[in-house]
């Protein structure tokens, strides 16, 4: 019986304990010093652990209790709609239970390959982790949300180094520095540990000094004026108006009443995702005296509406960013390509459309997903162009950039009620400040009932409007972007990371086998 309690405790409530733990590193709570307790205690049991099953089961749980925790807003997106609401419970734990299968495959390899007490076996189990946090930021669509490195989000000095390698490379970096602790548990010489505790603080010291200096240079570098202003608008439009209301002009004149426009002014109006969420842009004609008469022919309006087109007879339908004038002509479009599962279409639709399922947006049908390559968009605007990234599609590290990169805005428009308020609208808002830094562009971020703010090439949020609050951020300058190593060559980065890690662990093991030779042999003497 006491038996059976401890294999209990040790496979499912202390992984689940410290997964959980592990949740405070995140945004908002950005505690991330708890990750160099959780990650030593995780790879000790790994280690201690003989049974394959058992380590998986340990991994698995350990991934549950970190997803459960920071994951749970996802079931607040199915409280609008009464189809739903019986599938809370069920996304609730069914979702953490999938991701967590990662987790587990981690503690499985790890096991497989018999890691041990000593430093090659740390660098190993990081690299494992690493890869498969990528695999999960790729297969079936990928969901890279919730990296252990977006610990260090409110860190800059930390986080710089992300403009030479991404995100990815600093996550298998950072998780090799949290798990480095565990050497003073293990059964070496003093010298050994104090070698490895020197190592972990000579890295962070050199990585923040990196971030010290670069962020100091970037501060000589003068803000350009320019000879408009970019109104970024967060008019906090409770999502259930767009279920209960089939009438847009009181949304239309809401929405004009808090730009504060000026016939007088040259503005850019950027308005986010799901405002117009029930209408397509071949509706938008009918509100086009509302336009002209409240915005002026020099101003230049990016919003996210919903457009459609017949395709070898079908009528698709797009979630997409449009740039439009006052007089609703359209300048450009851009279809989102990175679509939301559930959310935005249905999965093997044909099939679950028969049992009454539909996505969580409202309507029927599913979007499609653009087939297009992300391009640049250029407005006849003095120094301002832009890439175009539609809510999720924020979340991806290195899936930014179309073939033209001289942009010096990335542009981010999101509909965050879906999260409620949670910490998921923090969680989604960290990922904009990877982004910059990656790619050295300003990033404009407008969301409904979420996060917007205005965003330096260093990750600097220089301007930020809460979730709580109505309102609009007016910018009348820019940063000059800045090249980076990652922005030109994305996650190849990753791969060379990989190879050094690889080579490393040989280097050492070489040397940890050299050691126990030499002990074996002195103790045969």
């Amino acid at each position: 019986m006491i038996n059976s309690i401890k294999n209990i405790s040790k496979l499912f409530l202390i992984p689940i304990l410290i997964g959980t733990l592990s949740t405070f590193s995140l945004p908002p709570y950005d505690f991330f010093f708890i990750n160099f307790f959780t990650f030593p205690v995780l790879f000790f049991f790994i280690v201690s652990i003989d049974n394959k099953l058992s380590s998986f089961i340990f991994g698995w749980m350990f991934g549950f209790g970190y997803f459960i925790s920071s994951l749970y807003w996802i079931a607040n997106s199915l409280t609008f709609d009464e189809t739903f609401k019986p599938l809370i419970p069920l996304s609730i734990i069914i979702i953490p239970l999938f991701l967590g299968i990662f987790y587990g495959l981690i503690t499985l390899i790890a096991s497989l390959i018999k890691i041990k007490k000593n430093l090659s076996s740390i660098l190993i189990f990081s690299l494992i982790f690493a890869i498969i946090e990528f695999i999960r930021g790729h297969v079936l669509g990928g969901f890279p949300w919730n990296l252990i490195v977006y610990s260090l989000t409110n860190y800059l000095y930390s986080i710089q180094i992300l403009s030479v390698i991404g995100t990815y490379s600093l996550n298998l970096l950072s998780i090799t520095l949290f798990t480095l602790p565990v050497i003073l548990f293990f059964k070496q010489r003093a010298k050994f540990k104090l070698m490895g505790i020197f190592l972990l603080l000579a890295i962070i010291l050199f990585n923040n000094l990196y971030g010290y200096l670069n962020i100091n240079k970037f501060n000589k570098t003068n803000k350009e004026k320019i000879n408009y202003k970019i109104k970024i608008i967060n008019p906090k439009i409770t999502i259930d108006r767009f279920f209960n209301t089939d009438d847009s002009e009181p949304l239309i004149r809401e929405i004009i009443n808090l730009s504060k426009t000026k016939l007088n002014e040259k503005n850019l109006y950027i308005f986010p995702e799901g405002i117009f969420s029930h209408i397509y842009y071949s509706d938008l004609k009918y509100y086009r005296e509302i336009f002209k008469e409240n915005f002026s022919d020099q101003d230049i309006i990016i919003l996210g509406m919903n457009t459609q087109k017949v395709e070898n007879g079908k009528n698709k339908i797009f979630n997409s960013l449009i740039v439009v004038d006052n007089n609703l002509k359209l300048i450009s479009k851009y279809d989102k390509i990175k679509l939301v599962p559930f959310g935005e279409f249905l999965p093997l639709e044909n099939f679950l459309s028969s049992f009454g399922l539909k996505k969580i947006t409202a309507g029927y049908q599913s979007f499609s997903s653009s087939k297009s390559k992300r391009e640049v968009i250029e407005l006849n605007l003095n120094n301002f162009s832009f890439v175009p990234l539609i809510c999720y599609e924020i979340i991806y590290s290195g899936k930014i950039i179309g073939s033209n990169k001289n942009n010096n805005f990335i542009i981010n428009i999101s509909e965050d009620g879906w999260f409620g308020e949670t910490v998921g609208l923090d969680q989604h808002f960290s990922h904009s400040i990877f982004r910059s830094i990656e790619e050295g562009k300003n990033l404009i971020r407008s969301s409904n009932n979420g996060i917007s703010g205005y965003i330096n090439p260093l990750g600097i949020v220089v301007e930020k409007l809460e979730s709580t609050k109505k309102g609009m951020i007016t910018v009348d300058y820019f940063y000059k972007p800045v090249k980076t190593i990652f922005g030109e060559h994305g996650n190849k980065i990753f791969i060379y990371i990989m190879i050094i890690y690889i080579s490393l662990f040989f280097l050492i093991k070489l040397f940890e086998n050299r050691r126990a030779n030499e002990k074996r042999l002195f103790i045969y003497k």
